[in-house]
């Protein structure tokens, strides 16, 4: 009777300290359809197990496939940096993940993918490889933020499958590089940044009044005296094309498409925003005359007072000149020429301007884009308009066959402020504050734009009050994984309410990638 008594009250103690201990252990996860993900997913279904990462855990590509290989290295960078687990490539099978393409699955498109997490192996496959690019975003974003450097090496993934597409093909970001340079390695964190919430365009601001930050090598002092200096007198800088190539690089590695913007009014006749004078011409402005005189740089924000010479040969030169090595060095297919705020030059010369600057564009092997003032000309369905706050304009460049990509300045224009009290940014459109940014939707905007005709979206960031990465964090976040659900995510089921919630729970995982983002007072962001 007493052994009984005390085997029952040792298995009493025994049970009490098991609960305790449970009570002390994290929750795993084994419900897939509550994992907060951003972009939200087409469809998700739980089987309610869960996969063990462990240091065990190897990286594995079905077939010999180049580009597989090379994401199997980037998601074995991104794991490590993120857990601390160095995965090896290869392996039996046995708790593994696999990747793979040629799915053969017409719903999931070219940039689709479909993500199966069993007990013991982890699938992602699609039809081509972006798709299973985008597939490793959210498999990085399933993985519990820890590190096993910290003495926990195992990190538990629910199970279920993710079949995931997007809604528009064009998912975007525009870098104002010319009124604040930015180097190198600033714009490829922007490129990791943008990357991370499956966008697929990082459109370059590469010249304006303040400055021209591309080297063209048969006018050298375009980007030596014009990329002098930035908004506020501040030593500017430019890309060499070994840097521009690199850029590129970087981003398509990532299955980012680079956009490079040319402002042809910077480089004719200019008006100064003070008094109206004329104070250059072409020759004088960056490139120097034969006495290689250069016109004074221009460092404050004022827009829309340089035009260009539109009758003087040596204006169509130069712009053929441009043109051309900007095609020759930029591999995507797309050529953005500006086009808006040309307050001063008269309709008729703008109208011609847009017309031949699209024939040039054409006979190097590229597609125009320009803001929606290009509608205005003989633009077709070779060109682009994009949207940011004419709808007029956007409707008829619809109408003459162009494609639209939305941006609409009081919605996603990244440089206003959230509301008067923000340290940076402008407010000429709009406060925007996160709900604003992300309450919307591109089908419905204009009406009399037939769904076809929308390319996707694009939040712009522009830079006259931004000088450092920080400031484009503060501005950026959280308002951008908003615009990249509104690009991928179907209209169907979109909510504020429930989408807030998604946001707080990523505010961990923006402070955990070093992004110091602002803590809008319209989210509840949990650690």
């Amino acid at each position: 009777m007493k052994i009984t008594r005390f085997f029952c009250a040792v298995l009493a103690a025994f049970s009490l300290s098991a609960l305790m201990l449970s009570s002390c252990t994290p929750e795993t996860p084994t419900d897939l359809t509550n994992e907060v993900l951003i972009p939200k997913p087409v469809s998700v279904t739980a089987t309610g197990k869960r996969f063990r990462l462990t240091p065990e855990t190897s990286i594995r590509v079905n077939g010999d496939n180049a580009e597989l290989n090379r994401l199997a290295g980037y998601l074995a960078g991104e794991l490590k940096q993120a857990t601390g687990l160095q995965l090896t490539t290869g392996g039996d099978g046995k708790n593994s993940i696999e990747l793979t393409v040629g799915a053969n699955n017409a719903t999931l498109g070219a940039e689709g993918y479909e993500l199966t997490i069993n007990k013991d192996k982890i699938t992602i496959s699609a039809n081509e490889s972006a798709g299973v690019f985008y597939g490793i975003q959210t498999l990085l974003q399933l993985t519990p933020l820890k590190s096993a450097e910290a003495g926990n090496p195992t990190f538990d993934i629910a199970t279920g499958t993710i079949s995931d597409y997007p809604r528009y093909s064009w998912r975007g970001s525009m870098l104002d590089v010319a009124r604040h340079f930015f180097g190198v390695d600033d714009v490829k964190r922007y490129i990791d940044r943008i990357a991370a919430y499956k966008m697929n365009i990082l459109h370059l601001h590469l010249s304006d009044d303040q400055g021209w930050r591309i080297e063209i090598k048969s006018w050298p002092n375009l980007a030596i005296h014009g990329g002098a200096t930035q908004v506020g007198g501040g030593k500017g800088g430019y890309y060499t094309q070994e840097q521009y190539k690199e850029i590129q690089q970087y981003a398509a590695d990532r299955f980012i498409t680079i956009i490079p913007e040319i402002y042809g009014e910077l480089n004719g006749k200019i008006v100064t925003p003070e008094d109206g004078r004329f104070t250059g011409t072409l020759e004088t402005k960056g490139i120097g005359d034969a006495k290689n005189k250069p016109t004074d740089l221009y460092t404050g924000i004022r827009v829309g007072w340089s035009t260009l010479v539109f009758d003087k040969p040596a204006t169509w030169r130069f712009v053929n000149d441009v043109l051309r090595e900007l095609s020759e060095i930029t591999t995507g297919p797309y050529i953005h020429i500006g086009g808006d705020e040309a307050l001063v030059t008269p309709k008729e010369e703008y109208i011609a301007f847009v017309n031949r600057f699209s024939e040039i564009v054409k006979a190097n092997g590229k597609k125009m884009i320009g803001w929606e003032e290009i509608a205005q000309a003989n633009i077709d369905d070779n060109a682009i308009a994009q949207y940011w706050h004419s709808a007029e304009f956007s409707t008829t460049a619809a109408q003459k066959g162009a494609s639209i990509i939305f941006s609409p300045s009081t919605r996603i224009y990244l440089d206003m402020q959230y509301d008067s009290t923000s340290r940076i940014g402008l407010h000429w459109a709009a406060y925007v504050e996160v709900d604003d940014s992300y309450n919307w939707d591109p089908a419905n905007l204009v009406p009399g734009i037939a769904a076809e005709k929308i390319l996707g979206v694009e939040a712009p960031l522009w830079t006259e009050t931004v000088e450092s990465m920080n400031d484009i964090d503060y501005l950026v976040f959280p308002r951008l994984p908003g615009v990249a659900e509104i690009a991928w995510s179907p209209a169907t089921g979109r909510d504020w309410e429930e989408y807030k919630l998604r946001l707080a729970a990523h505010g961990s995982r923006m402070t955990a990638k070093g992004i110091d983002f602002y803590r809008s007072p319209r989210v509840p962001w949990t650690e």
